[in-house]
């Protein structure tokens, strides 16, 4: 049997996070007096925090001290954990765990590539941090998605070449990366926004097995 890396990003592929990084983030902005919309966090999906709040300062023309930057993003933090403390399985994003299964069956290697720095826990809240044979998150890279770091890692942690790998991610940002690294890149999104991935699918109920079974044979 042919043998493929696949490695997933995390907001947005497994669980739909984003949701709470926006509230979070939106606190912050309106405590900054900045307007802050779903607009501008679609600009911050796979960006690290420290871009991602260095961003929000740019578009609200704000200078603030290095201290105070750092106090933020710790608050930032605090609010994001608040929300994921309350998350369970029901949050895995549709049809996730069959495509997770039909690999671990199929004996292909499972591996997460993610900007976050709560990956381990989010994991662990939806109960499937087991599915993956590696879990490369923000605390283990140092440089931010569109550079290909974080997938060039999480396809060393198991064993495999970049072009022997598949990566599904649903940002701009990532798909950049994935392409960066000479992997597949797999849209889960919008084909307006994700056009440059090599596929795109809405979620993961219009990926096939057939289809699974096509990347591990390509």
């Amino acid at each position: 049997m042919n043998k493929k890396g696949f490695i997933f990003d995390l907001d947005g592929v497994i669980v739909d996070t984003a949701k709470y990084h926006f509230l979070a983030w939106q606190k912050l902005a309106k405590g900054l007096d900045i307007n802050f919309t779903e607009k501008e966090n679609e600009q911050l999906k796979g960006v690290s925090r420290v871009r991602s709040l260095e961003k929000i300062l740019a578009w609200g023309n704000k200078t603030i001290s290095d201290q105070l930057f750092q106090d933020l993003m710790g608050k930032k933090n605090e609010e994001y954990l608040g929300y994921i403390a309350e998350m369970d399985e029901s949050e895995i994003l549709p049809d996730v765990p069959r495509v997770l299964q039909y690999l671990k069956t199929n004996k292909q290697p499972i591996s997460l590539g993610s900007a976050s720095k709560n990956a381990r826990t989010i994991l662990e809240r939806v109960h499937i941090i087991s599915d993956f044979d590696a879990i490369v998150d923000g605390n283990d890279v140092s440089k931010a998605k569109p550079d290909p770091e974080v997938f060039l890692i999480a396809a060393k942690e198991i064993n495999m070449k970049p072009e022997d790998c598949i990566v599904f991610e649903d940002s701009v940002a990532g798909v950049e990366a994935a392409n960066a690294a000479n992997m597949i890149s797999i849209g889960i999104g919008s084909k307006d926004v994700l056009g440059h991935a090599d596929y795109v699918f809405n979620d993961f109920t219009e990926m096939s097995d057939d289809f699974l079974k096509f990347l591990i044979e390509y």
